[in-house]
């Protein structure tokens, strides 16, 4: 049973074969799935990355991994195949996929209207 924020073992095995390839040279890894619920942990409670309690590994190593996971399309790999296995299984419809903006408040500087209070240039 998965804990807290972290990732269950059907979940785990949807996404391995993206996350955490074979690798058969160099150092070996800290465990990806761990450092995976590591990055769920900071996300979900919203603490600092050195807040990351000790049982995920140093703050340092799972940090670098998820910038390197976003960086190189890991977690886009992993929503695109998630997304198509859904569609797969009859779970997603792709015509009900919508944002809506109406509930986004925008400020007045976004419509050029400047901050309150400043002072322009005449």
């Amino acid at each position: 049973m998965a804990g807290r924020y972290e990732i269950s073992d059907n979940g785990w095995a949807l996404i391995e074969d993206i996350v955490s390839p074979p690798k058969t040279t160099g150092r070996p890894r800290r465990d990806d799935r761990q450092v995976l619920n590591g990055i769920f942990w900071v996300l979900c409670s919203g603490a600092k990355w050195r807040d990351l309690p000790e049982r995920y590994g140093p703050w340092s190593t799972v940090y670098d991994r998820f910038r390197q996971w976003r960086d190189d399309g890991t977690f886009d790999a992993v929503l695109a195949h998630l997304q198509l296995q859904l569609r797969e299984d009859g779970l997603m419809d792709l015509d009900t996929w919508m944002i809506d903006s109406t509930s986004i408040r925008a400020t007045r500087a976004a419509s050029g209207g400047g901050k309150k209070g400043a002072r322009t240039n005449r």
